[in-house]
């Protein structure tokens, strides 16, 4: 028998965020956040989902039974500890804990961590997450008119559970029987075959394109692996606007590779190199998820990156 929710905390509303916030609203929970220290457009679009703004990190833990952390891997430890210095310690403070689902896209270690600086707090329950999939959205309802919803599939282990099954259910969260770190290490070990090839995509194209040959590799592409082809393409457009937050997720992957499976941490790294060279050194690091600009087609994409490259060389000479 479990516990029925009807406040969840979304923390933060980017396009993720916004999504899960989305789908939890369309299945009748009340979802907080708190956005005051976001950008008035962030604050907008949430209001515009019908997400409650909190006024400050102590009303958003008070008003909600589960706060959902879904914010960029950098920022992942701090947003933990901001949690955990707004809630009160104090055993009477609440009538049942806050559960605390980290769903980043951090490392076996960082989540261990993340555990430890939550455990200070004896009214906080800790359940280590990842999220594998896109963006949830809605689908046409079915003819019971229940929501009817895309929706990722989030990893969870550690020895708490998601304990309202109904929400549990509407976000399609698989609990492992595996310590904590363990559905974060999946998380890593699926983001390295997606986001790392992606990386090479980049770098290939880019290649290409100054080599001169991009028709070409395009063409015996899709001869002998249109799938690849395809995968690559379709990685090159939709990648510009996340770029910032894969270049430190790609450090986490390079720790869970190093520390868990122990292989060194160099592949990685410079996959984490390719994605800073897209967010810092080109004008695809300006693109943001919900208005998108340039960057949606592989020429535009290889373009600008070649550009701010050019432009970067120049100015080091």
């Amino acid at each position: 028998m479990g516990e029925t929710f009807t406040s969840v905390g979304v923390v933060s509303i980017g396009e993720m965020g916004l999504g899960i916030a989305s789908l939890l609203i369309d299945h009748g929970y009340k979802v907080f956040t708190y956005a005051a220290d976001r950008s008035e457009n962030t604050q907008s679009r949430a209001r515009k989902a019908g997400v409650e703004l909190a006024t400050s990190l102590e009303n958003l833990v008070s008003s909600c039974s589960a706060i959902l952390s879904i914010v960029p891997p950098r920022d992942a430890k701090i947003t933990a500890q901001r949690i955990v210095s707004a809630l009160s310690p104090a055993p009477d403070s609440r009538s049942s804990p806050l559960y605390y689902v980290d769903l980043n896209a951090v490392s076996p270690n960082s989540a261990v961590e993340i555990n430890a600086l939550l455990s200070v707090n004896p009214n906080i329950r800790h359940v280590d997450g990842g999220i594998i999939g896109g963006v949830p959205y809605p689908k046409e309802r079915g003819a019971d008119g229940k929501p009817n919803w895309h929706c990722p599939s989030l990893i969870v282990s550690g020895p708490d559970r998601i304990p309202d099954p109904t929400l549990a259910a509407a976000l399609n969260a698989q609990h492992l029987d595996l310590p904590i770190g363990s559905a974060t290490g999946l998380k890593m070990c699926f983001a390295c075959t997606t986001k790392g090839f992606i990386s090479l995509a980049i770098q290939s194209f880019a290649t290409a394109q100054e080599l001169g040959v991009m028709g070409e590799l395009r063409a015996y592409l899709q001869k002998y692996n249109p799938s690849t082809l395809a995968l690559a393409e379709k990685g090159l457009v939709t990648m510009p606007s996340k770029a910032y937050r894969w270049e430190h997720e790609m450090l986490e992957i390079a720790e869970t590779m190093a520390e868990n499976g122990g292989f060194e941490k160099n592949l990685f790294q410079g996959v984490a190199e390719v994605y800073r060279t897209v967010a810092e050194d080109s004008e695809l690091g300006k693109e943001q998820p919900d208005a998108r600009v340039r960057g949606k087609t592989v020429e535009d994409v290889i373009q600008l990156l070649s550009e701010g490259m050019k432009a970067k060389k120049l100015k080091s000479e």
